[in-house]
């Protein structure tokens, strides 16, 4: 399957994730990208400027629940792979509104199973057996971790949040759609990511956008918490990697071996920025870091066992922790009119998740 052009259909492409995966299917493969998002607060289409102009790239703007327009989509594009990204992401702001984590995680996956489904069952028996849906979810529907242990693919759900629990939902029914109706699914379930394009709200560039503004740097608790952290790009290249080989009906976890206190992620991108644009009185950016209080629910440790996708598949991430978050910081620092104008129209650092 991975040896000839494929036309895959990408939700949420304008997305972190999805807009690297659409970059890298564009500059480093022969498939053919439609890109269909909403457009909400966190999709950028300024993400997708190295390709926006390839012949074998097309965006539509719209609704994964909006199932009139996926009945059209579906025909017109003829996808071969569908790769599920659209979601709403973010636990904090499903903390505080957990409505719309509901409908778009959940309404929004079964729309675009039932209207994969349909297409699936109108192509060739050859173009059938080829067919992949693949949806990608996250570590945080199998709960907390203690100290020791990592997820595996055989690890029981146990969501914790409205965000987690959302994609709980969303990755059963893709399960359930493979049992029950045959189509050929696959689920990955992932780290968390990082790297260049990553919407300001999140940690790392939350922190990186924050220090160079002189701000106080915030960090929950204590620091404490523990995350398995992975490159964007190595995450890409595993999407890829999945449907192409991937077996249908399996699910298979994404990680990037590398383990960090959320403290130790702060200082690391406190001491890259000491190192590569130091503070104007020449102290530290780590005297900016404030401790402030915990948000509800917050989950000890996630971590990540990739051993099934390294055996069966062979893919491995390529970037330390300690490499990622220098390419990070670099990016972020050479790329300051993007990151500016998403501060200016749709986020301007304000802490999220409160409500208790």
């Amino acid at each position: 399957m991975e040896n000839r052009p494929l036309k895959i259909l990408v939700t949420g492409g304008a997305g972190f994730i999805g807009s690297a995966l659409v970059r890298r299917l564009i500059q480093e493969s022969p498939h053919s990208v439609l890109n269909l998002d909403k457009l909400t607060y966190a999709g950028t289409l300024t993400s997708l400027e190295p390709v926006s102009r390839s012949r074998r790239y097309s965006f539509v703007q719209g609704d994964i629940c909006d199932a009139a327009l996926l009945a059209d989509l579906f025909p017109r594009f003829d996808p071969d792979v569908v790769c599920h990204l659209a979601a709403e992401s973010h636990v904090d702001r499903s903390i505080d509104g957990p409505g719309a984590f509901i409908q778009t995680n959940v309404v929004g996956t079964f729309t675009m199973l039932q209207a994969a489904l349909k297409h699936w069952r109108e192509l060739s028996a050859d173009r059938q057996e080829s067919f992949r849906f693949h949806h990608i979810s996250t570590d945080e529907v199998y709960g907390s971790l203690g100290d020791e242990g990592l997820f595996t693919e055989t690890t029981p759900y146990d969501p914790r949040s409205p965000y987690s629990a959302s994609k709980a939902g969303s990755d059963h029914l893709v399960s359930a759609w493979h049992h029950t109706y045959g189509l050929p699914t696959l689920i990955t379930n992932c780290s968390n990511n990082y790297g260049p394009y990553h919407f300001p709200e999140k940690l790392i560039p939350l922190v990186i956008i924050k220090a160079l503004d002189g701000a106080p740097l915030p960090v929950y608790g204590q620091g404490l918490n523990v995350r398995d952290w992975l490159f964007v790009e190595d995450h890409a290249r595993a999407l890829q990697t999945v449907f192409e080989k991937g077996v249908p009906g399996e699910t298979y976890n994404v990680g990037g071996n590398a383990e960090r206190r959320n403290i130790e992620v702060v200082q690391a991108i406190c001491a890259l920025l000491d190192e590569v644009r130091p503070r104007h009185d020449g102290r530290s950016y780590a005297e900016q870091i404030t401790y402030v209080a915990d948000r509800p629910g917050h989950d000890m440790r996630y971590a990540i066992d990739a051993t099934k996708l390294k055996n069966e598949l062979g893919w491995e991430p390529k970037e330390s922790f300690e490499t990622g978050i220098r390419r990070t910081v670099t990016w972020y620092l050479e790329n300051e009119a993007w990151w500016r104008g998403i501060a200016q129209r749709s986020y301007a650092g304000q802490r999220l998740g409160l409500a208790g």
